[in-house]
Order: C-alpha cells, then structure tokens, then sequence
C-alpha cells in the first residue's frame, strides 16, 4: 500500500525540518508501505516557506499558497494531489511524532482498517503533561461528538488520522479551520456501508502557547457548533 503523509504547515519554522527529517527516518523501516510526503504550506509568513525550498528532498511534494485559509482548507488542498491508498494527517509542530506511525498503520494492514485515530488519551507510551483545561474541553468535545455519530471515540480532536483514500473520496469537505476534525468525523459516521474504524494509542508532547501552539478557547466553540451543524 501507498501511504500519503500530509503536513499543513502554518509559520512552523523551527520545527518544519525536524518533523521532515523524522519522518523520512521513521518511514525507512516501514518495509511493507510505499511512502510520499506532501507539505502544504497554509500562507506561512514566516521563514517555513524559504526553509522548504532550501530543503526540497526531504519531501515529494510542495503546495503553497500566500494567504492562510486554516488546517480543514490545506488538507482539501493536499487530498486532491494525493495518490496514496492511505492518507495520514501529520502536524508540523512535533507534538505528535512519525514513531507511531507502525502503531497508526497496523490496523490497516492486519485489520482491512479503513480509519484509523491516534488517541492521546489511551496511549501507555511516554506523554507530556495536557493542559488541564484542554484536556477538559477536549474530553466535552469528543463526548458531544460521540453522542451525534455514535461512535465511541476517546480523542476525536486528536491531529494523528488517518483514512483510506476512497473514504476520503465519499465524503464533501468544506471546513476550513479546525473544525475539520469534527466534520470529517461526523461524516464518516454517515457512510454507508460503516466503515472499519480503530482508534490506537499514541504519545504526544503538546506545546504551550509561548511554543507557539495555535488551538484557542476559539476553536472550541467552533468545534461544538460544527457538531450541531454536521449532524442534521
């Protein structure tokens, strides 16, 4: 299988070439998969684009564009160009690292997977401490969701998912923000026939705000109308 890894970026310049450069090591024992990385830099005002064009093989592919339009708008933009049977989702901010990527993967291979999410919440590897309230939105999120697509996930905001293609290719995207982790979510559990959906344990080392995450009280709000809004 042919497994496409897509990183919307948005001014990660301290990170982007270190979230490359472990990923291009990671995936070289993953003998049984073939692999294209696909960058889509969300108009970056910092150095992420000059960097990117410094280091071009690190990559098989780069979309930008100048203006920022959210993490839902570069994925609709990186699953078009994709050809892998296996899109996965991989932040550019080395909160969630390619070392999961065997745990992430195995599913589909073993299983006849055809979702997969990294849960945050039921990993027993090694974790940076959440933010209380975060996890405490995160928790009233998945919940809300769970109730509307009666699924039982336990990290529906998490940043490691992963799909096949032809999933992908059922369902009409429209979030631009980060709502689009609610929206794909709910609109997979419409599919018909059900999808084979897992849920693995990952490790995660979230940032702070003076690190330079991005996710806000904001976002949240957001996700709960989404939920509304994409399940009737």
């Amino acid at each position: 299988m042919k497994v496409s890894i897509l990183i919307p970026l948005f001014n990660e310049q301290n990170t982007i070439i270190k979230i490359l450069n472990k990923i291009n090591f990671e995936i070289k024992s993953l003998k049984n998969f073939d692999f294209e990385i696909i960058v889509i830099n969300d108009g970056s005002k910092d150095n992420s684009l000059i960097l990117l064009q410094e280091n071009s093989e690190l990559y098989s592919k780069l979309i930008s564009y100048d203006k920022n339009h959210g993490k839902g708008y570069a994925l609709r933009k990186g699953f078009k160009e994709a050809t892998g049977d296996i899109f996965l989702i991989q932040d550019a901010d080395l909160e969630y690292l390619p070392n999961n990527y065997i745990s992430l993967l195995e599913p589909f291979e073993k299983h006849n997977a055809d979702v997969v999410y990294g849960s945050r919440f039921k990993s027993i590897s090694v974790n940076k401490v959440l933010l209380f309230w975060h996890m405490v939105a995160n928790r009233i999120i998945t919940f809300c969701s769970n109730i509307f697509s009666n699924l039982n996930f336990t990290d529906v905001e998490t940043g490691f998912k992963v799909f096949k293609s032809d999933i992908i290719k059922k369902i009409n995207l429209k979030e631009n923000s980060f709502a689009f982790e609610i929206e794909v979510t709910q609109k997979i559990a419409k599919l018909s026939p059900k999808p084979k959906i897992f849920e693995v344990g990952v490790s995660y080392f979230g940032r702070s705000y003076s690190e330079g995450k991005k996710i806000t009280f904001k976002d949240a709000i957001f996700a709960m109308i989404a939920i509304v809004k994409h399940s009737f």
